[in-house]
């Protein structure tokens, strides 16, 4: 079953390419889409998604809480507004403490989150979504928590509609954000999901110059 989808696609450009069968892109275009990458190769998939267009790209910051006895092992994500999206099932099956969950968020907000945001933005704030359409973007999903945090963020500015791209998803993942977006576009939703790195031939490390130039380009908000 594996095998199927392995290398399924050649690079971030090739993903975004084929997302554009199930993207309404003249919609995307006419009704000026806000383009979020959820995650640095989010942002490059985004950037080729976005093409010849003029919608803005942004970049939602978010950092992973992790288990206090396992580095590898995410059980909540924090964003750049303070929300907290926490994987209960896991928290609960280790019995981890909500004061040990809240105070790594705080910690990782301000020494990651904020940090991202001067590099990247000179300090300012993510832009207000209030009634705008906004696409959220990632290259794949494991656990589905950077869209989930993405979604509560976002939700809470009252924007006219919230759409997620992602070219492949684990088919759980997908049901769990089913019910908060307006619309998941996406080519593959797997039942054994192994991590995001095995669908593509090749996942080219994005850097901070990447980043900068990504998110300098035509991005006035």
């Amino acid at each position: 079953m594996m095998k199927r989808y392995k290398n399924i696609f050649k690079n971030r450009e090739d993903a975004a390419k084929r997302l554009y069968d199930v993207i309404p892109m003249q919609k995307l275009k006419e009704e000026n889409w806000k383009i979020v990458a959820v995650s640095r190769g989010g942002l490059d998939l985004a950037y080729y998604l976005r093409g010849k267009y003029k919608n803005s790209i942004d970049f939602l910051f978010s950092e992973g809480v992790m288990a206090p006895n396992n580095s590898e092992c995410e059980i909540a994500r924090v964003c750049e507004s303070e929300e907290i999206v926490i994987n209960e099932n896991l928290v609960s099956a280790f019995g981890i403490k909500y004061d040990y969950i809240y105070g790594e968020a705080h910690r990782k907000h301000e020494e990651k989150i904020l940090s991202y945001m001067y590099q990247y933005r000179k300090g300012r704030p993510f832009a207000s979504m209030h009634k705008q359409i906004v696409l959220l973007v990632d290259e794949g999903s494991e656990t589905g928590l950077k869209f989930l945090t993405a979604l509560k963020m976002i939700l809470s500015m009252k924007p006219k509609a919230v759409y997620i791209a992602v070219p492949i998803v684990p088919s759980d993942v997908l049901e769990s954000l089913e019910p908060f977006a307006d619309d998941v576009f996406f080519l593959y939703s797997i039942d054994d999901y192994v991590e995001t790195s095995l669908y593509y031939e090749e996942l080219e490390k994005i850097d901070e110059d990447r980043i900068e130039k990504i998110l300098g380009e035509k991005n006035e908000i």
